[in-house]
């Protein structure tokens, strides 16, 4: 049996493509571990990252590490697939020739052909989990339409194509009959499920769908794009119980002339007007959401009336990006990038300064709270849980002393929060 190390680097849809194939490979007959830094595997297989500079570097990185292990005879064979090579395989074949194959984000296939592994249609739904077990990424379509100034994701993955919803269903069903409790719907643009495949948008029937999947309690939903929101999608997280008053929509700029620039197809009041039908709708739903600034012509006024609106809405969960050119895309090709570096990074240290603050007054409101969590792991001397409101890996945490009785990894409990800080919650059993 050969023992071969899948590695992955970049996002949750990243992840889910590396469970999809490592699935292929062990009904293949391998023995298959995942982000390990051992060399005592048979093949190395590093599924990358291509979308900004510091996450090419990262799996550049990677890659010329795997590259002196072989060197050094550690491992038989080296591939390379996702983002990086779609984009760059001539370039990474010429630089770094040292690896076997490359292969692109859209030839999943082509790989596991290669390594032998399982083909066809009966493994679609088949998943080696990577996350721990009581929850996982769910991803509902590949590519995006969109084609934002800055973005190379269409470059990359190509245009949106969503998967059928009967296959959604039955993957949904093997990771909940194998205990998973918590799904996390992703797309590049989830709300434009079913547009290229039904002819209008389905996520909101999908939704329900799942909702009446046993074992499911949670289902969480990421990366919604904020231009022609659906309607019956708010509709459907008002009303459904398993739905958790959550949503990840990355508005990334305010001003109008920013959003005209980036090619955003919504307006500042377009905006605004949705934020108040999701809080109306949703009295307590809590809105995660990424910012670009620095982008080319942002003036200083532009930045301010970005800090304007993030005072006012008060985000649950806000991230920051300076803008990095990524060739292809619209901005490379027609905009001047002429927001010095130094203005970029000092534009993203005083918005998460203010985010800071928002954070660490919205979270002093909840103490005293009594709130469901669960338990992801245990870390030293505390639990770590999440609620409703947190999304794993990349939001805030409930931090329970371990010395107060053990906690099940994977069980929710009904949790007393007890103190805040900026970015963490702090909170205790409640005993039945």
């Amino acid at each position: 049996m050969k023992k071969i190390n899948v590695i992955t680097l970049g996002c949750s849809k990243n992840t889910v493509d590396s469970e999809h194939l490592m699935a292929r490979l062990a009904a293949a007959g391998y023995e298959v571990i995942y982000d390990s830094d051992s060399t005592d595997v048979d093949v190395v297989v590093i599924n990358t990252c291509g979308f900004i500079g510091d996450a090419k570097e990262e799996s550049i990185e990677m890659i010329l590490r795997a590259v002196e292990a072989k060197n050094e005879g550690l491992i038989e064979q080296l591939f390379v697939i996702g983002c990086l090579s779609e984009r760059y395989a001539d370039d990474l074949r010429r630089e770094i020739p040292e690896v076997d194959e490359y292969f692109g984000a859209r030839t999943f296939d082509d790989i596991a052909e290669r390594l032998g592994a399982a083909q066809g249609c009966a493994y679609s739904t088949e998943r080696l989990l990577t996350t721990p077990s009581h929850y996982a990424y769910l991803k509902i379509a590949e590519g995006c339409n969109w084609k934002c100034g800055y973005c190379a994701i269409p470059l990359i993955r190509g245009p949106h194509v969503s998967v059928p919803m009967e296959e959604i269903e039955e993957e949904a069903r093997k990771l909940a009959a194998r205990g998973v409790k918590e799904l996390i719907v992703i797309a590049q643009d989830s709300t434009y499920y079913g547009i290229d495949r039904y002819g209008k948008r389905m996520l909101a029937e999908l939704l329900r769908r799942l909702c009446r999947i046993d074992g499911v309690e949670w289902i969480r939903l990421h990366y919604a794009y904020p231009a022609a929101f659906p309607q019956d999608v708010i509709e459907v997280m008002a009303s459904e119980p398993k739905i958790c008053k959550y949503l990840d929509i990355p508005f990334q700029h305010i001003s109008d002339a920013q959003l005209k620039a980036m090619l955003r197809r919504h307006t500042k009041a377009e905006a605004v007007e949705l934020i108040h039908r999701l809080k109306s709708a949703i009295p307590d739903l809590a809105l995660r959401t990424t910012m670009l600034v620095g982008y080319p012509g942002e003036t200083e006024e532009d930045f301010e009336e970005l800090l304007d609106f993030v005072r006012e809405v008060k985000f649950d969960r806000l991230g920051v990006f300076p803008y990095s050119e990524e060739e292809g895309t619209y901005s490379a090709n027609h905009l001047k990038d002429d927001v010095p570096a130094e203005v970029k990074e000092e534009r993203v240290d005083r918005l998460m300064a203010l985010q800071q603050n928002i954070s660490l007054e919205n979270n002093r409101k909840r103490v005293g709270r009594v709130e469901k969590v669960i338990i992801d792991s245990l870390q030293g001397d505390f639990y770590v849980g999440r609620t409703q409101y947190d999304s794993p890996e990349v939001d805030e945490e409930i931090l329970i002393a371990a010395d107060g009785g053990e906690l099940l990894c994977g069980e929710f409990y009904d949790v007393r929060i007890t103190a805040a800080e900026d970015y963490d919650l702090y909170g205790e059993v409640i005993s039945d």
